[in-house]
C-alpha cells in the first residue's frame, strides 16, 4: 500500500476522534462521510484491530484505539513540525511539548526552567502534568518525563540521569526540646516518624553502612503522607522527625525552623531521571528542554549538604 494511502487513513482516523464523528471529520477533511468511514475501515483491516466501538447513535475508541490515537497524534505532530521548520528555514523550537513530572519537585525545580524557555521561545507551547503517578509516556503521548527513583530499561525510551535527591533527617527545635536529640540511628527507635506514605517499608529508613552496603533504621510511623510539602509542614509543626530532600528543607534549615540530625550518617539517595521516546532525530522542541534541564537541575541536586 502506498504511503499516501496509509497517511490518509491515519488522518481520517485522527480527525474522526477529534471531531467526535465521521460526519464532522468529513467536513474538516472536505470529504464525504462514506470516504472517511471507508478510510478508517481500511485502516482497521490493515492493523488487524477494531479502533472504534460503533452504534447507531455514538462512537467511542476501543482500548487499542486510544493507544493508537496517541501514537498517531505524535507522528502527525512531528510531520507538521518538520514542515513548519522547513518553511521557516530554521530549527527553532516550535509546537506543543508535553512533559510529566513529580508534583513538588516539578513545581519547585522544573517549572522555573520551563518558564524561562517559554519566554525565550514564543512559538514553543508547553503542557505540563504534575503527578507522582508513573505514566507510560509513549502510550499517553508525552514528549518528556521526569522521574524520581529507579528506572527500568524500557524498549523505545531514552534515559538521562540528572542527579540524586540528597536526603536530610530533620526535626523542629520544639520537638527536640520536648523529646531529646537522637545521637545515633539506634536512637530513632524511640522517636515519632513523619514518613512518606508510598515508601516500601513504612517506618524504616536506609543509610550507607560504614563497611559498605546499607543499614536500616527504624522509627515509629506516627504520620504518613504521600505529599512531601505536607511532611515538611508536619516537621516544622514539631510532630516528629522527617527525612526529606535537601532542596526542600534548605530554607527551613537556614531559618532555624528545622535542625539537621545525624549529620555523620549518609542516607541513601534517590535518583532523578529524564525520559523520552527514542527517535531517529530528536525534535528541536524536545532537545532544547532536555538541554535546559540537564544544565539547571544537577546544580540544584548536588548542592553541598546543609550544615550549621
Amino acid at each position: 500500500m502506498a504511503t499516501a494511502d496509509r497517511l490518509g487513513g491515519i488522518a481520517a482516523f485522527v480527525s474522526a476522534v477529534e471531531a467526535g464523528s465521521f460526519s464532522a471529520a468529513a467536513e474538516r477533511l472536505h470529504l464525504s462521510r462514506s470516504a472517511v468511514g471507508k478510510s478508517v475501515a481500511r485502516l482497521e483491516e490493515r492493523v488487524g484491530v477494531r479502533l472504534f466501538h460503533r452504534t447507531t447513535r455514538s462512537q467511542s475508541l476501543t482500548e487499542e484505539g486510544q493507544a493508537f490515537y496517541a501514537r498517531c497524534v505524535r507522528a502527525l505532530g512531528e510531520l507538521e513540525q518538520a514542515e513548519d521548520e522547513l518553511a521557516q528555514g530554521r530549527a527553532e523550537p516550535v509546537g506543543k511539548l508535553r512533559i510529566t513530572m513529580p508534583v513538588l519537585f516539578g513545581r519547585h525545580c522544573i517549572a522555573p526552567v520551563l518558564l524561562q524557555l517559554a519566554e525565550r521561545y514564543p512559538r514553543l507551547q508547553l503542557e505540563a502534568n504534575f503527578s507522582d503517578r508513573r505514566f507510560d509516556i509513549i502510550e499517553e503521548g508525552y514528549d518528556l518525563s521526569v522521574r524520581s527513583g529507579t528506572v527500568a530499561d524500557t524498549p523505545g525510551l531514552k534515559v538521562r540521569k540528572l542527579g540524586e535527591h540528597q536526603m536530610m533527617v530533620v526535626a523542629s527545635p520544639a520537638y527536640l526540646a520536648r523529646r531529646g536529640t537522637p545521637q545515633s540511628l539506634a536512637d530513632l527507635t524511640t522517636h515519632d516518624g513523619i514518613l512518606y506514605g508510598r515508601q516500601g517499608r513504612m517506618g524504616e529508613w536506609q543509610f550507607h553502612a560504614p563497611g559498605g552496603g546499607y543499614q536500616s533504621a527504624s522509627i515509629l510511623p506516627r504520620i504518613a503522607y504521600d505529599d512531601l510539602e505536607s511532611l515538611l509542614d508536619a516537621a516544622e509543626a514539631g510532630l516528629g522527625i522527617a527525612r526529606l530532600p535537601d532542596w526542600l528543607t534548605r530554607d527551613a534549615l537556614q531559618s532555624g525552623r528545622l535542625v539537621r540530625l545525624l549529620p555523620q550518617e549518609t542516607s541513601l539517595t534517590f535518583a532523578v531521571h529524564l525520559l523520552w521516546p527514542q527517535t531517529r532525530q530528536l525534535a528541536p522542541k524536545v532537545r532544547v528542554v532536555i538541554d535546559a534541564l540537564a544544565e539547571a537541575i544537577p546544580p540544584i541536586l548536588n548542592l553541598p549538604p546543609y550544615s550549621d
